[in-house]
């Protein structure tokens, strides 16, 4: 089975639609790590919501979802660019105790100190220009409710979220009420009937069938009385960005005496990417290298370039 996005409109009514399934990218997330189930669910949801927001981005960058929790999870990361790459990881707590009927509250939101951030990265970045972010508290009880208060508070735009995940798919249904541009005051009201019908539709979606129907047959089954514009179908994959440069990046940004400390101590430093489990090795003469090049650029070259 592909991973597959399927868009749609409500033909005669300011509603769009988006299906998503992604057994391919899941599984491949979890090849790398391994969670208990409750963490399964809540990461699988948030990819399922990043890949159906992303489609309906018009922007060339990456989106970054991220719940940072004061609980047993201490961090939820998805990333999804334009092209629909997805790649997604958890972070959690050292002394974490999972049960496998923990709540996302207790999970994230245990103090009240949960939050939720989504970052807008453009690729090309004009001169001084900074990545667009959003911080809300977490508010919700299920991702689904948490990113849906997100879009009324930031982006003024009703929308609803069906989200589900287990070990093989993460699948999720996207409702979104357009935009109202003119118009009199009976084809508001049009709209906003057309609006809750859908989402009375949407509603009779129950999580084990999200689960266990392909989005083809979803699509069919709750909204076969409805006329529908269906578009092409869009493929999302996972992708991971790493790099050895960026890696090395990240150990820079520790600084010189950190870096020589921990190598001379492990004679080699051993870094595993977090989304794709890709392994990095640097040893001393690495590590020094990282930042004696830092220095030849600063201290040698850069001044040659100036000489007439």
């Amino acid at each position: 089975m592909k991973d597959n996005l399927q868009k749609f409109m409500f033909e005669h009514a300011g509603v769009r639609g988006e299906l998503v399934e992604l057994p391919n990218t899941w599984q491949e997330i979890l090849s790398h790590q391994h969670y208990p189930q409750p963490v399964k669910a809540i990461l699988g949801e948030l990819l399922a919501a990043a890949s159906l927001l992303s489609a309906n981005l018009k922007f060339n960058g990456t989106m970054v979802m991220q719940i940072h929790g004061d609980g047993p999870i201490k961090l939820l990361v998805v990333e999804c660019d334009s092209e629909l790459r997805l790649r997604a990881t958890a972070k959690l707590a050292a002394d974490a105790v999972i049960t496998d009927d923990a709540t996302l509250s207790e999970l994230v939101h245990s103090r009240g100190q949960g939050r939720f951030v989504i970052t807008l990265d453009p690729n090309d970045k004009m001169p001084g220009q900074q990545a667009y972010q959003g911080i809300v508290p977490l508010d919700g009880d299920s991702i689904s409710t948490i990113i849906e208060n997100y879009m009324m508070r930031s982006e003024q735009l009703d929308t609803k979220l069906w989200l589900a995940a287990d070990d093989q798919v993460a699948r999720g249904l996207l409702l979104q009420k357009l935009p109202k541009i003119g118009g009199t005051e009976s084809s508001v009201e049009d709209e906003t009937e057309a609006w809750n019908r859908a989402v009375i539709l949407g509603s009779t979606l129950k999580q084990e069938e999200l689960l266990s129907t392909d989005i083809e047959t979803l699509m069919n089954r709750l909204f076969w009385e409805e006329s529908l514009r269906v578009f092409e179908p869009m493929h999302p994959q996972f992708h991971c960005n790493c790099t050895r440069e960026k890696v090395g990046d990240m150990l820079k940004m520790l600084g010189q005496e950190e870096v020589s400390t921990a190598v001379a101590e492990l004679n080699q430093l051993d870094i595993n990417c977090d989304f794709c489990g890709k392994h990095y090795s640097f040893d001393q003469v690495d590590c020094a290298q990282l930042f004696i090049t830092t220095s030849i650029v600063d201290g040698v070259i850069a001044p040659n370039i100036h000489k007439h």
